[in-house]
């Protein structure tokens, strides 16, 4: 049994955020280069496209990079790439991820269910106790309590 983190908790992604990050930093230079050395006939216009698009992808990357999921007395917060979701305790009834998931899902009490992207598949033994944590906070905090 996995020990019950200390909380706030925080699980994010390594290896994600390492090649997004270092990613988007050669985009953005090989763009700003390219627009610098780039051949008399294109214009500044071009040039300001140029790097512009290296500043998009590199802002893609950086809203990969930031997922996460946080945990703290009243809840959860789910940071995916483009949403970020609040969640109280008995709202989020389990977490599963099967092998070769990417990301686990959260089940949630209104019968939907939530990608926590910041939770890597590919960091295999990281993403297992960061899910074992996850799931022991869940069992001593996520149940609602039976009315009596």
């Amino acid at each position: 049994m996995t020990d019950v983190p200390a909380l706030p908790a925080v699980w994010r992604p390594r290896t994600t955020r390492l090649v997004a990050y270092t990613t988007a930093g050669v985009i953005v230079l090989g763009m700003v280069a390219l627009a610098v050395v780039v051949a008399p006939q294109f214009k500044m216009f071009d040039r300001v496209l140029m790097v512009a698009f290296g500043a998009v992808v590199a802002w893609v990357l950086h809203m990969l990079a930031r997922c996460r999921v946080g945990a703290d007395e009243s809840g959860l917060t789910v940071v995916n790439a483009f949403r970020t979701r609040r969640l109280e305790w008995p709202e989020v009834v389990d977490v599963s991820m099967t092998t070769g998931d990417p990301w686990p899902t959260l089940d949630l009490a209104d019968g939907t269910s939530l990608p926590a992207m910041g939770i890597n598949g590919a960091e295999k033994a990281r993403a297992a106790h960061q899910l074992a944590e996850l799931r022991a906070l869940l069992h001593t905090r996520g149940e609602a309590p039976d009315p009596a």
